[in-house]
């Protein structure tokens, strides 16, 4: 597995495919809710596409929120799920973050992945709030 930051346009093409396929087609949000103003190779944000062989499986992206690394649209295709690529792109995001100065990291986790999110140090830091119809949570975790 390897993890790359998106620095083409082909890359970035690549991200949004499995966004699409995961966000759009399988968990049924809105195509206009997927996709904003940070979805651009020069936005405030780093993306990164998480590779198995030359085959693009899972994405995500950070942007700084004043001090805070927001970790956003992070999802792995269907096939690849339950095998590690989730933590990697986390792993990977939070370094992105960091670097950038980050002095906490936060996300908006859909619910079924609270657990998930603890075992990555992450905490619990509202109720449920519903997003394009999916009970999500604010997580935060401090670096």
């Amino acid at each position: 597995m390897e993890i790359k930051i998106a620095t083409t346009l082909a890359e970035l093409e690549q991200a949004f495919h499995i966004r699409e396929r995961v966000f759009v087609q399988e968990q049924h949000c809105p195509l206009e809710d997927e996709f904003d103003r940070y979805d651009h190779l020069d936005a405030a944000c780093t993306h990164v596409i998480a590779y198995d062989g030359h085959k693009a499986v899972g994405t995500g992206r950070i942007r700084l929120v004043e001090n805070a690394g927001k970790l956003e649209r992070i999802c792995i295709l269907k096939d690849w799920r339950q095998k590690g690529v989730g933590r990697e792109i986390i792993k990977a995001l939070e370094a992105i973050a960091l670097q950038k100065g980050a002095v906490s990291l936060l996300l908006h986790g859909q619910q079924h992945a609270e657990e998930f999110y603890h075992r990555l140090g992450y905490e619990t830091a509202s109720d449920v709030f519903m997003e394009d119809g999916i009970p999500h949570l604010l997580m935060k975790k401090e670096v």
